[in-house]
């Protein structure tokens, strides 16, 4: 029994579709304990829980996070910075290192980040509060996203995979560029020259060909707490220690740094940071939500932003480029697939909530409406309509 269970695990986790699975069933236990009396209580309390406090010198360095804290600032750290190393391979030997691959899934991208902010900005123009969330249906879940694309098996064309990922990683740079200028706290000078020194040094390193990762992460740590104490959010030095990675191609005498910790990382991303994010910020409290809630204009223009403004802009700049001749439709794929992928990149559910914590959350602040809701329903929207349109557009197995 114990070896076919982990047989089971195995074959489970060796499934491209698995993260996306492992973020749905973390965000469905979010939601029951936030709705199950006397769960709720110790779902409040481990979020909450001040868990490092007990390290010498932990509060004097002003590291005393709470669990939700930590997974925000530190964990998704680590997740932004598997986004910034594959976002270099890509530009440089990957699919994104020939200009023709390019410019299509740049311009959808664009497309999908511009159309549901101006929806979001439509309803809600004129509220101060409400307006610091226009950034959060701007965003593409690649987990969530390429899953539910996987699930259809071998009817989809890889070009289309391919258009998938390459548009939600400069969607995830288009999200750390808004995090960087948008949501960004009182600037502490110091710490950001300090975080500067680190970015100097990482390039001096990589510049002087050290390939041994452990010193590029020593300074990393430090440019980490630089730019945790400056007032930028801590998650966007991720991005840019990952772009000093060395990357060199693979010999029988080396290994590329910047491949082997994309492919050691990729694991721990995908199969414990994502679900325990989505854990920690998926407690919607479903008690006493109605049509009122849900037609709030937050969680409303949340919603519609990922269904309508997702799939309106990524299809509709998409189409207009490929008719001007600006860009390409890869050969294997028709206007129809492109429709529905492009629904899919409404599923914005990790970057989504994040943002929203940005957005409402930091530093205490109080709303009278739920973000989650819109994005949620957003998501699961997007999710099953491409899934359904995707399969009936794409050839049988």
């Amino acid at each position: 029994m114990k070896q076919k269970a982990a047989q089971f695990i195995i074959l489970f986790l060796q499934r491209e579709a698995s993260g996306g699975i492992l973020l749905i069933l973390a965000a469905t236990l979010a939601i029951i304990c936030a709705n199950t009396p006397g769960v709720y209580q110790l779902y409040e309390a481990m979020i909450h829980l001040h868990f490092v406090g007990w390290i010498p010198g932990i509060k004097a360095l002003g590291l005393n996070l709470t669990f939700h804290e930590f997974t925000n600032d530190a964990l998704m750290t680590v997740f932004f910075f598997l986004v910034g190393l594959e976002l270099k391979r890509e530009i440089l030997e990957g699919e994104l290192s020939d200009s023709r691959n390019i410019m299509l899934p740049v311009i959808g991208a664009i497309g999908g980040m511009i159309l549901p902010a101006i929806i979001y900005t439509l309803l809600n123009f004129g509220d101060a509060r409400a307006m610091r969330g226009w950034a959060i249906p701007t965003a593409t879940d690649i987990a969530f996203a390429l899953g539910v694309l996987i699930l259809l098996g071998s009817r989809i064309p890889n070009s289309l995979k391919i258009f998938l990922t390459s548009l939600a990683i400069f969607d995830d740079l288009g999200a750390v560029l808004i995090i960087a200028f948008f949501y960004t706290s009182k600037i502490s000078w110091v710490y950001l020259m300090l975080a500067s020194v680190c970015i100097l040094i990482l390039k001096g390193m990589n510049r002087v060909n050290v390939l041994k990762r452990t010193p590029y992460l020593c300074v990393g740590i430090f440019m980490w707490y630089f730019t945790f104490k400056s007032g930028v959010h801590a998650t966007i030095s991720g991005v840019l220690i990952a772009l000093f990675i060395p990357l060199l191609k693979d010999t029988s005498e080396k290994v590329s740094p910047l491949k082997r910790l994309e492919r050691q990382l990729h694991p721990w991303v995908a199969y414990a940071i994502l679900p325990i994010f989505a854990f920690a910020n998926s407690g919607l409290h479903l008690h006493g939500i109605g049509l009122e809630q849900v037609l709030h204009p937050v969680p409303l223009g949340i919603a519609l932003g990922l269904f309508l403004g997702k799939q309106f802009g990524v299809f509709g700049l998409s189409f207009l480029a490929v008719k001007l001749k600006i860009a390409q439709l890869p050969s294997d794929i028709n206007l129809k697939n492109l429709y529905g992928v492009s629904i899919l990149c409404g599923v914005g559910f990790t970057m989504s909530l994040f943002v929203g914590g940005l957005a409402f959350h930091k530093n205490g602040m109080h709303v009278a409406f739920d973000e989650r809701l819109g994005i949620i329903l957003g998501s699961l929207l997007s999710g099953i309509v491409g899934y359904t349109i995707l399969r009936f557009t794409t050839a049988k197995d």
